[in-house]
């Protein structure tokens, strides 16, 4: 029993060094992907699938890391607005409408952005408040 005790306490203390060693950017990017995570599931898995496979001919999926990287300054206007336009992603067409989310505050679009950029075989960093902000004051 008292291994078990000493073992636990060595562990624990070994969980908290290294999350002592993050730095402040690291923090925010998991805070940015957890909350990111949930926004999706509620908001998103239900078309672009739990593992952003997308769903058949209907919503295309959130893999293709090259239309997500060229077209990152227009995913948070996809977002708030919705999109009625047809999409090429891993070389097929969408056509489907995406439903506009307004009732998301920019913190909230980040958030899911991140999370979408940085799952799914994506890995595009970090993702701003202001930076949406910022891309919504360009959407047409």
């Amino acid at each position: 029993m008292r291994k078990i005790i000493v073992y636990s306490l060595f562990f624990g203390a070994i969980a908290i060094a290294i999350n002592a060693c993050q730095s402040a950017s690291e923090i925010e990017m998991a805070k940015y992907m957890s909350n990111g995570k949930d926004i999706y599931q509620a908001r998103c898995q239900n078309c672009h699938g739990e593992n952003g496979e997308g769903l058949g001919e209907l919503a295309p999926p959130l893999t293709d890391t090259i239309f997500l990287k060229s077209n990152k300054q227009k995913l948070a206007c996809y977002i708030k607005n919705g999109v009625n336009e047809p999409m090429q992603i891993h070389g097929k067409t969408y056509q489907e409408k995406m439903p506009a989310f307004k009732d998301l505050h920019d913190i909230d679009i980040a958030q899911v952005t991140v999370y979408i950029t940085n799952s799914f075989g994506n890995r595009h960093g970090m993702y701003t408040y202001e930076q949406v902000a910022n891309d919504l004051k360009s959407c047409n």
